[in-house]
């Protein structure tokens, strides 16, 4: 089955991209008509019933010849490990317009599984590596202490290799060597891994875990310095790790960005992963504790690029429900995330993302692996940037101490720009609770790096409750690209 959505075409005088990269904001009217359309495609790659009862768990990369690996789990359930699950696998050679037949990485007789996939690329060498945790008789939650590797009681871990751009694969058992024998469960956190590209560990590989000790679970990182020969592990981060993410941010630091619920958790290393913070709330990424994913937009370019501290973050953007698949860019190493797209406002889960060029173009794609309508495909996903259709300027709320019914208050929204080109004049609104009201109030014109306060006056409808509202503050420029801020008013009684 095939499932392709096209967006509304979208002709831009100077989109995110072209703004961001410094290209001057004039086009001519032949660069205006090669623009290219603003898209969202999507197809489903895996559908339940058809190969395997149930499919879950997306890990998507692309190698250093181009081609996306698309792997996931293949369930006789929808239960996670124990069990006999597999890891599948499919191959696209052209960008993803179309996908070779699903094949077998990994999977044996019951009770034997594997599942929880996530790839890695070593960019160097070329080598393709998948992590997976492989059981017999327990999963996480049941599994014993202890490294034995031949140990039914224990959840381990495992990985496949391919040196053929992922046609065939060999398998290796590390658990003996990354595993504290004082932990109980252990599973490597599915999605994808990253090599460091930049600065003192460059050409480090680094894939994420979940661990639990004493009752408690951590995030933590394996990480290898020769090519995949030997990994050892880094300090666990927690309590209160999950499936997680990291990402190289243009200073050198490691973000690890972390699955919790009502919000997102991050963490950072200044030594490549082996010692991370602890744990802080990002508040502009809520999370119904779900499987997201984090990426560098353009990972190979120097710092001085202006698009050194793109990141790319998915999820779904709420706290209740599996739902809302959300993608956000942010222009300052993940500071602020000022741009976000819906890319599913119904039933979604599992998401993993990955650029598909060096995120250098004017209008580069990124490719999206997800979890769609209740578990019942996978769909693979790409985007550009005009269909993202944000702008580098970071949106801050400032609320008074209350908004008391029946009267206006005056509320400061504050707009940044981190465009390194001039921002022409826009609009800021507040999306606010029926029967409120607020004028759109302009902004001036914005040079690289300036902002301005705006002060919009806020009506409080008579007869409002007493207690707390959420309200957006959005930032529009040529009626396309929009930027956002979040906020949360305390309504009084007068």
């Amino acid at each position: 089955m095939q499932r392709r959505v096209t967006l509304a075409t979208v002709t831009a005088v100077a989109t995110l991209a072209l703004l961001a990269a410094g290209t001057p904001a004039a086009h001519t009217a032949d660069q205006q008509t090669a623009s290219a359309a603003a898209t969202l495609t999507s197809q489903d790659i895996a559908t339940a019933g058809t190969g395997s009862p149930y499919y879950r768990i997306p890990a998507l990369t692309r190698t250093t010849k181009g081609t996306l690996l698309a792997a996931y789990d293949a369930r006789p359930t929808l239960a996670d490990l124990p069990g006999n699950l597999g890891v599948v696998l499919r191959r696209s050679t052209d960008g993803g317009a179309t996908w070779q037949a699903q094949q077998v990485v990994r999977k044996e007789a019951a009770p034997k599984g594997f599942g929880d996939p996530s790839l890695l690329v070593d960019r160097e060498t070329g080598r393709v590596f998948v992590f997976y945790a492989a059981s017999v008789n327990q999963g996480f939650f049941g599994s014993a202490t202890g490294n034995d590797e031949s140990d039914p009681n224990v959840l381990q871990a495992d990985y496949s290799y391919s040196d053929d751009d992922g046609l065939t694969w060999k398998h290796e058992r590390i658990t003996a060597e990354i595993k504290n024998p004082a932990w109980a469960g252990m599973f490597a956190a599915s999605g994808e891994g990253i090599q460091l590209r930049h600065g003192t560990y460059k050409g480090r590989l680094i894939q994420q875990y979940a661990i639990r000790d004493n009752g408690a679970n951590y995030a933590v990182s394996a990480y290898s310095d020769d090519h995949g020969a030997t990994w050892r592990m880094g300090t666990p981060v927690g309590p209160g790790g999950d499936e997680n993410k990291t990402v190289e941010l243009s200073d050198g630091r490691v973000m690890l960005n972390n699955r919790s619920k009502p919000y997102r958790t991050v963490a950072y290393s200044t030594d490549g992963g082996v010692t991370y913070t602890s744990f802080q709330q990002d508040t502009e990424l809520p999370d119904p504790a779900n499987n997201g994913s984090i990426a560098r937009f353009a990972p190979d370019v120097a710092a001085s690029h202006p698009r050194a501290q793109w990141l790319m973050f998915s999820n779904t953007a709420t706290t209740g429900s599996r739902s809302n698949l959300t993608v956000r860019l942010s222009c300052d190493n993940g500071r602020n995330w000022p741009v976000r797209k819906t890319v599913e406002s119904g039933s979604a889960a599992y998401s993993t993302l990955t650029p598909l060029s060096d995120g250098t173009a004017s209008n580069p794609r990124v490719g999206l692996l997800w979890e769609r309508a209740d578990y019942q495909h996978i769909t693979y996903s790409s985007f550009d940037l005009q269909w993202l259709g944000g702008i580098c300027a970071p949106v801050t709320v400032t609320p008074p101490s209350s908004l008391p019914a029946g009267q206006t208050t005056t509320v400061t929204v504050r707009v940044v720009s981190q465009n390194d080109v001039t921002l022409p004049g826009g609009t800021v609104s507040l999306a606010l609770p029926a029967g409120w009201s607020a004028p759109e109030v302009a902004v001036p014109a914005l040079n690289p790096g300036q902002g301005a306060n705006m002060k919009i006056p806020v009506t409080v409808p008579a007869g409002t409750a007493a207690g707390s509202v959420k309200a957006t503050a959005e930032y529009e420029v040529r009626g396309r690209q929009h930027s956002y801020g979040d906020t949360t008013f305390t309504v009084t009684a007068p």
